[in-house]
């Protein structure tokens, strides 16, 4: 637990920016905003007896803190000395009145802290509760005259930096790239930091000099030695920070409610503003009192990042009321699904080149930063173009805004995050252009997101995500007040953004929903699984005309890591997400793609499910197997206006009971695809093509599939994509043909479903194509775990080329004698 404190304090004195808080009254916690820690030392108070053992932690934090402080202080030293060398010398880098300008009392400050660094470190290396340290805060605190003189003449500093960069190339070098050395037991050696960004932390450091005090004074009895010294140390410190306060860039200055509270960034994220028709990415800030909306300036490299406000509301003011004028309330946008899905196929391709950049070991560095920041472009217009939920915010003096989300769930969090603020006593405010300025500019320092979701901005050290399928299991939920008609819906990230994935079945009228349900769901290099848990309205005057807009009342919701070594077991994993309240416990496992498309024949004499669709349509006298007839007739019958047709998942346990239906003959087939659920009877129809000994399209064929779709003159491509048809057996061949103008019917009704042709190309290529056993042996073929490697993209090309071409007639193409040269 002690290493557990020491790391957060550790972490939390170098990396979290403080704002300035004026006066503290010592016997009251921290005001709020003050300090971002305090709220986690309560915590750790209930775990680690309090008083002066957390004082040690507390201590051994700040005086980790002090060690990075002192490095960073030398750091910027370690270029002063060179560069106030040549000033006299015929090719002076700066002149020495810029060199004492840009470096002015660093020195002084270095020692201060070195002595003081010095001076606590035995201490704390042989702790003694009745140690008293205080003596030396307070001499760090009576020697603060030195920042008073750093920071009267900060803005000069950093304004002369900036003009010397601009005109000295050489300088602009050096200051664009420091090297801070890490800590003594730190694996990093050094970490690059602008100079910008150094000249700063003398600033920040008397802040946090100031909240370590305080936090000193807590765990430091009053009879200890130590507690008035460190009572003259905050209050010498108190009065400088309130001296200083108004001098220092106002950038960095405090931010004030018109209340007079400190105002608090209490959430942030980049979402999709919709914007006279077009989409807009935006960087929103949610603070105690007001909603602001920044664009992220475009800035140079090294160059710290800077927002541009758009428009902000102040709580006191907004409003989530649905609007009833179309005229005022645009028409979204929808990109057909088969241009998101060609991005996606674009990143899996320079993913795939950067990882055989890496391998090959040529020192081609810079190509791969070409293929990184091609694959960011591709990522980021993904991200732009995916989010359809619409997130609408209401003025109520004036304009209203439209976002767009890609889940329920985030844009829950946003509303309940607004609603529970507004709870509070708030008070409209107008802020001057000045306060504006100073908002918007202090949002670089309090974000807490940095880069937008994509994965192109994670380290190649951080997971890739999980390439596969996931087996979750809904099973109950427990702790609702009142009975009522209930469902649970499944989302996991794909491409930085989350989509829906499952839904179960609503159970009615219960406090303790039973609904023991299965869903396999495809994983595009997901992180995150989330269970939303919704009360059905079915009050039709209350459903909104958006075809987006969910009206049915979020009872909880909650996520979980999908962390690969957990969900990777060939057991399932049993867990239970809390949820204001609510507990729903689920279970899940993980398989890969290779795995669940692996090919097991049937033992079995009769049946259906893993028996040679020859031997199938014999039996039956049949040219299609009867199961692909009842599927295709009920799809068409009642599923074909169903959102994500065939993309979401059936229960499981109803998909087992239509193959064993299936399996004997029953005589209840009918009956039961009658009264089962559409996505059942499609996940039923998706698993029969799935357990074939042999693909659809066969193994011998494979080959030639893929090099006849890699070709690129249209007419050779066309002789031989007809051609390999006329090569598959009659049943293979009539059977995917019928499949095929199911697939076309379903795509035609494209903008009720939302399925369009690449995306039932996405969902049945890789099961209708797919590599034998003995082709992977024998290392004809790789598959990769991501399931847009090469070969899986390649058999979604494929499908795609027979959906997208003119009707294919069986008699017909048998007729046809088009000259072909190519082996098969």
């Amino acid at each position: 637990m002690e290493e557990e404190v020491l790391c957060y304090l550790d972490k939390v004195l170098e990396d979290e920016d403080v704002f300035e808080c004026g006066d503290m009254d010592l016997e009251s916690p921290l005001t709020p905003g003050c300090m971002l820690m305090t709220p986690v030392h309560r915590q750790f108070t209930g775990h680690i007896e309090k008083g002066l053992e957390m004082k040690k932690l507390v201590l051994s934090g700040f005086l980790a803190s002090e060690e990075i402080y002192i490095n960073q202080l030398e750091a910027l030293l370690l270029p002063m000395r060179p560069l106030k060398a040549t000033a006299t010398t015929s090719q002076p880098v700066l002149t020495i009145q810029q060199v004492e300008t840009i470096f002015y009392k660093i020195q002084d400050i270095f020692e201060i802290h070195k002595e003081f660094y010095d001076a606590l470190l035995p201490h704390i290396q042989q702790w003694d509760e009745k140690v008293a340290v205080g003596h030396l805060f307070k001499k760090l605190a009576s020697q603060l005259g030195v920042y008073k003189a750093f920071v009267d003449n900060y803005k000069t500093a950093v304004e002369t930096a900036e003009k010397c960069s601009q005109a000295n190339t050489q300088f602009q070098k050096i200051s664009e790239n420091l090297k801070v050395k890490g800590p003594k037991d730190s694996k990093d050696c050094t970490t690059n930091v602008t100079m910008e960004a150094l000249l700063y932390k003398p600033i920040d450091r008397v802040t946090r000099s100031t909240l370590v005090l305080h936090d000193l004074l807590k765990h430091t009895p009053k009879d200890h030695p130590d507690f008035p010294l460190l009572q003259d140390a905050l209050r010498i410190s108190q009065n400088f920070l309130s001296s200083i306060n108004e001098e220092i860039d106002p950038r960095r200055t405090a931010i004030t409610t018109p209340k007079g509270e400190a105002r608090q960034l209490v959430k942030d994220g980049f979402l999709v503003e919709m914007l006279e028709g077009s989409r807009k990415l935006r960087h929103v800030f949610l603070f105690t009192d007001l909603l602001l909306c920044a664009k992220m300036k475009k800035t140079s490299a090294g160059r710290q990042q800077q927002y541009e406000c758009k428009w902000y509301i102040p709580l006191a003011d907004l409003t989530f009321q649905l609007l009833d004028d179309s005229d005022v309330c645009p028409h979204i946008q929808v990109l057909p699904e088969h241009e998101i899905e060609e991005i996606k196929i674009k990143i899996s391709v320079i993913k795939s080149d950067i990882q055989k950049e890496k391998k090959a070991l040529k020192g081609q560095s810079r190509n791969v930063e070409r293929l990184r920041k091609k694959m960011n472009e591709q990522e980021s217009w993904l991200l732009l173009h995916s989010p359809t939920i619409p997130f609408r915010i209401h003025n109520k003096h004036g304009k209203s805004y439209l976002f767009l989300l890609s889940s329920d769930y985030e844009r829950s969090e946003w509303r309940e995050s607004i609603q529970k603020l507004q709870k509070k006593d708030l008070q409209t405010c107008q802020l001057s252009s000045v306060e504006l300025q100073v908002l918007t500019s202090s949002c670089c320092k309090l974000r807490t997101v940095h880069n937008i979701p994509v994965t192109s901005n994670k380290d190649d050290e951080e997971t890739s995500g999980l390439y596969g399928f996931l087996h979750v299991i809904v099973h109950s939920a427990k702790g609702f007040k009142e009975s009522a008609n209930l469902y649970c819906t499944l989302e996991v990230d794909s491409y930085g953004y989350f989509v829906s994935k499952a839904k179960t079945r609503v159970f009615r009228d219960t406090t303790e929903p039973q609904w023991n349900e299965e869903f396999e769901i495809e994983l595009e290099g997901s992180q995150c699984l989330r269970i939303l848990c919704y009360e059905k309205c079915y009050d039709k005057t209350k459903l909104n005309k958006d075809d987006n807009e969910i009206v049915d009342i979020i009872m909880g919701k909650g996520q979980v890591q999908l962390d690969p070594q957990t969900v990777q077991s060939k057991n399932w994993h049993v867990d239970v997400i809390e949820m204001n309240g609510i507990k729903v416990e689920f279970s899940m496992k993980f398989t890969s793609r290779d795995l669940s498309l692996k090919r097991t024949p049937s033992k079995k004499q009769s049946g259906v499910f893993g028996v040679k669709i020859s031997i199938v349509t014999k039996r039956e006298r049949s040219k299609v197997p009867y199961i692909v007839r009842q599927c295709i007739e009920e799809v068409e019958k009642r599923g074909i206006d169903e959102v994500g047709i065939y993309r979401i998942s059936g229960v499981a346990t109803d998909i087992q009971a239509l193959k064993a239906a299936f399996d004997t003959n029953s005589n209840d087939i009918l009956v039961m695809l009658n009264d089962m659920d559409i996505n059942a009877i499609a996940g039923t129809l998706k698993l029969y093509f799935r357990e074939l000994p042999e693909p659809l399209l066969t193994d011998r064929l494979y080959p030639a599939f893929m090099e006849g779709i890699a070709l690129s003159d249209p007419a050779a491509k066309e002789n031989c994509m007809m051609h390999l048809l006329r090569s598959l057996p009659d049943p293979n061949l009539i059977t995917f043909l019928s499949l095929l103008e199911h697939l076309k019917r379903v795509a035609d009704k494209e903008p009720i479903n939302k399925m369009s042709l690449h995306n039932l190309g996405t969902v049945f290529g890789p099961t209708l194509l797919r590599p034998s056993e003995s082709e992977v042996t024998k290392g004809h073929i790789t598959l990769a775990s991501d399931i847009w490697s090469h070969d899986v993209m390649a058999q979604v090309q494929v499908l795609l080329y027979y959906l997208q071409h003119p009707p294919i007639s069986f008699a017909e193409l048998k007729r046809n004698t088009l000259y072909f040269s190519t082996d098969v």
